[in-house]
């Protein structure tokens, strides 16, 4: 049963099997420097088998010294990030162990917990400092003393396949190749998986003669940052296992970085940068948020989403020079057109698809948030006609509305949350309502009687005039109707029936209303009692203004 658990283990890809693979391949291997989790997906897309989490890289990321100013926790913290994102392994380069023997045996316990490979350790007094900083004069660890701190990694870690690579810094600090060659020995002979051995020479040579001497005892690392013209098939010759692009992630964005700052500071603005930087789609591509977008379907229930369509093709003749040069839903009122104010209430309501059917002087109609569609034959058409050029945005949840409204945003919210294929909103205050315009008096199955219980009431016909056969009307429609899938293809359906009539393009929305209630076609009435104002005339300027700042 033992040997089948093992075997078992084996056959699957870990990351630390997969670090251990590249160390111990008969090729020559590369890993590349990244810093934080961009960096590393940007690395794993690139092609390459591993990461290395560059010391030096980290801190400069954090914007500290490559001193152990970053304590390691938070070294950990962003290797956390960095693995999440990726299925290649990362060796960590742990500068000295942060510590002593007990410090190291807590490292690796945590850098696997957070499924990072393997860990990089240089024989270094702490704490340390960079390499090529110095050098000669950093005093080395004494050798039995990093190999303790060997041995308890070692000891510690719990997968068999995590990685501890010794860096020898013995040629970086002035002493000769058998000291180096000494201080590798012992360093294996406590159990590191690997040897990095550095040099900070110009020339591969130091390197290639350490090289030849160790011969090939276990995997050996190098790190040609300073002897970086060397063409890679002298290290392939010289059997070194793996190699290290240790930094140039962390300088390729500075130098991309400084650029942009500058030019855009220079010139104050973004016309020269915008073509030379990544878009705005590819960072959410980095980050995943196609992967979120495909959870978010299949895990949370979608809340099916209202889309409106706003009527606005006239110019509000009843307005005069107000609207030489617009139509009347740009007209500003309180500081807002009448268009922004209609459109951030349905913000105020999570309504983010919104179409507004344009006419006259469609090209003026500059509000943020909207899809326009043109009734291009504005001027020999009515409302039907408008309504029907935006067919191809009507949704199984919809409203269609007129676009010179104010109202109170209790009106809105509570038309969305009423019940009914189609629903309109009926003013029943006729005595104190100002009329202007088409008044779309509305006579009602029963009227208001201001009831808490809500009782179910349906339009009988709508009119533009007082219908004395039909008695006294119930109330004025505003020019609101919400739609649901039932009420939509009702509307589709009726639309499709009145464009086959010459008079089309003469029809009002109360025609289409009338016609559905011919129909059979129930249309429920949601009262309220004032509280809102249309645009018609210049009468109606002052009142909006006056309505708009809560008077």
């Amino acid at each position: 049963m033992r040997s089948d658990v093992t075997a078992n283990k084996q056959s699957i890809e870990t990351k630390c099997n997969q670090l251990r693979a590249l160390l111990q391949s008969n090729e020559l291997n590369f890993i590349l420097e990244a810093h934080n989790g961009i960096s590393a997906r940007i690395a794993e897309q690139a092609g390459f088998k591993g990461i290395w989490g560059s010391g030096l890289a980290l801190s400069a990321q954090f914007g500290v010294r490559d001193s152990n100013e970053a304590s390691w926790t938070q070294v950990i913290d962003m290797l956390e990030f960095m693995s999440d994102v990726t299925t290649i392994p990362i060796l960590l380069d742990g500068d000295t162990g942060y510590g002593n023997f007990n410090n190291m045996r807590r490292l690796v316990k945590k850098l696997e917990q957070r499924d990072i490979a393997g860990v990089c350790i240089e024989d270094k007094q702490f704490p340390k400092t960079n390499s090529f900083i110095d050098g000669e004069r950093q005093p080395l660890a004494d050798i039995d003393e990093f190999s303790g701190k060997i041995k308890a990694g070692k000891d510690s870690q719990r997968d068999d396949d995590f990685c501890i690579v010794a860096r020898v810094e013995a040629l970086i600090a002035g002493w000769d190749m058998q000291e180096a060659l000494r201080r590798a020995e012992a360093y294996h002979a406590a159990g590191a998986d690997a040897i990095l051995i550095h040099s900070k020479l110009s020339h591969p040579q130091e390197v290639l003669t350490f090289a030849k001497e160790w011969a090939s005892r276990c995997p050996l690392v190098i790190v040609p940052t300073k002897y970086y013209s060397t063409p890679t098939d002298v290290f392939r010759k010289a059997n070194i296992n793996l190699v290290i692009w240790a930094n140039h992630m962390i300088r390729a964005a500075i130098v991309a970085m400084e650029n942009v700052s500058k030019q855009i500071y220079e010139q104050e603005s973004l016309a020269n940068v915008e073509d030379q930087i990544a878009s705005v789609n590819k960072i959410f591509s980095l980050q995943g948020a196609e992967e979120l977008s495909q959870a978010q379907s299949r895990y949370l229930t979608q809340k099916q989403e209202t889309h409106s369509i706003v009527l606005a093709a006239s110019r509000g003749n009843g307005l005069h020079e107000l609207t030489e040069n617009m139509p009347k839903v740009m007209l500003s009122i309180g500081g807002k057109s009448l268009l922004r104010r209609l459109v951030d209430e349905f913000k105020k309501q999570s309504i983010n698809k919104i179409t507004v059917v344009t006419g006259y002087k469609s090209e003026t109609v500059d509000v943020s948030g909207i899809n326009v569609c043109e009734n291009t034959e504005y001027e020999n058409s009515s409302e039907l006609a408008s309504l029907a050029c935006a067919t191809q945005a009507f949704n199984d949840k919809m409203l269609i509305m007129y676009g010179d409204l104010l109202f109170r945003g209790y009106i809105l919210n509570d038309l969305l949350n009423s019940e009914g294929a189609l629903v309109v909103v009926v003013d029943s205050m006729l005595e104190t309502t100002h009329i202007s315009g088409a008044p779309d008096y509305v006579y009602c199955t029963q009227a208001d009687d201001r009831s808490l219980f809500n009782p179910e009431v349906f339009i009988k016909h709508v009119s533009e005039q007082k219908d004395n056969k039909l008695g006294e009307p119930n109330g004025r429609w505003i020019g609101m109707l919400k739609v649901d899938s039932t009420g939509r293809q009702w509307v589709e359906q009726a639309l499709e029936e009145l464009q086959g009539k010459g008079n089309f393009k003469s029809l009002t929305m109360p025609d289409l209303l009338n016609h559905l209630v011919q129909q059979g076609r129930k249309i429920h009435v949601h009262y309220i009692n004032g509280h809102w104002l249309d645009v018609n005339s210049l009468d109606d300027i002052d009142r909006a203004s006056d309505f708009a700042h809560g008077q």
